[in-house]
């Protein structure tokens, strides 16, 4: 049975809701007039991406979690179920039983690995399990409840389920799964769930990569070996690299500052206490403030 990932449902607006938690906690507007200027069109949805973007750099994450995801997931298998279960914040899952659904005539769907068939026990698998069927069957029709006759099912049957998840978790979720050191299973589960959230909404898709993506970590912090056998790790420093220059750092090997370095240092004024007088409206009434947090209202 085939992986199927579809996306269900989602909030109304993710960018909306991401723009008004931001701008909540940067601004003194309230957040009922941030939705009127939004609605009024005085704050436009270029303003809204290049602000969440900003914020998004500054590492504020905690707005992340105001944007949910709903999956139907299928032809997953218990191998793969085990391990998605242990993210446990900022997701909800409902998964397949096993204990109130038994298996008609001992038939249950299964997975078998590419590298099993490819290895030549393809069949001899297959064998097996159709030999835990009939008698998973034999025990159904001799009374034994499904709660226990399924201690006979194996990792390689497959399960379903319908989640919630908050866009902070799904990221931590791809953070992890993406990688190419992840199990092929999660790998592909975590791609689909990608390309779902990419089909609607690709400002959001963009951020959700593995830990050593651009918009992620940057780096990559597994063993030095799978970072040289990842195909794509040379795009990516390891975190051996950055220790490197810290101790670089550290011995006093990187250039010094200079004198007009620290010229250029004190020229240079903070972003909120030189934000400068509030500009006059613009004359098409749209919010003209720079996607920054400043001491002024801008929202």
């Amino acid at each position: 049975m085939a992986i199927d990932v579809r996306l269900l449902d989602h909030t109304s607006d993710p960018t909306r809701s991401l723009y008004v938690a931001y701008r909540t906690a940067y601004s003194a507007l309230t957040p009922q007039t941030i939705v009127d200027r939004i609605a009024s069109e005085r704050i436009t949805r270029e303003q809204m991406q290049e602000f969440i973007e900003a914020r998004l750099e500054t590492g504020h994450a905690s707005p992340l979690e105001h944007v949910w995801f709903e999956f139907a997931i299928s032809g997953v298998s218990r191998a793969f179920s085990h391990q998605f279960v242990r993210h446990k914040i900022g997701i909800s899952f409902e998964q397949q039983s096993q204990r109130y659904v038994a298996f008609k005539k001992g038939e249950f769907p299964y997975t078998v690995p590419e590298t099993v068939k490819r290895a030549g026990f393809g069949e001899k698998m297959e064998e097996a399990f159709d030999r835990l069927g009939e008698l998973y069957q034999e025990m159904i029709d001799a009374g034994v409840p499904a709660e226990d006759a399924r201690f006979l099912i194996p990792n390689a049957a497959n399960t379903n389920f319908k989640v919630v998840v908050n866009f902070l978790e799904l990221l931590h979720i791809c953070d992890l799964r993406l990688c190419t050191r992840a199990q092929w299973e999660f790998r592909q589960v975590a791609s689909q769930m990608r390309a779902e959230i990419h089909r609607t909404f690709p400002e959001l898709a963009k951020y959700i990569q593995p830990k050593c993506g651009d918009k992620r970590w940057g780096y990559c912090d597994e063993s030095l070996a799978d970072w040289q056998a990842c195909p794509i790790g040379r795009k990516r420093p390891h975190k051996k690299q950055l220790f490197e220059l810290y101790e670089a750092h550290r011995r006093g090997e990187l250039a010094p500052l200079a004198d007009a370095d620290f010229k250029a240092i004190e020229e240079i004024g903070s972003s909120v206490a030189t934000a400068g007088a509030a500009k006059p409206p613009a004359p098409n009434g749209r919010d003209t403030s720079p996607p920054v947090p400043q001491t002024r209202d801008e929202g």
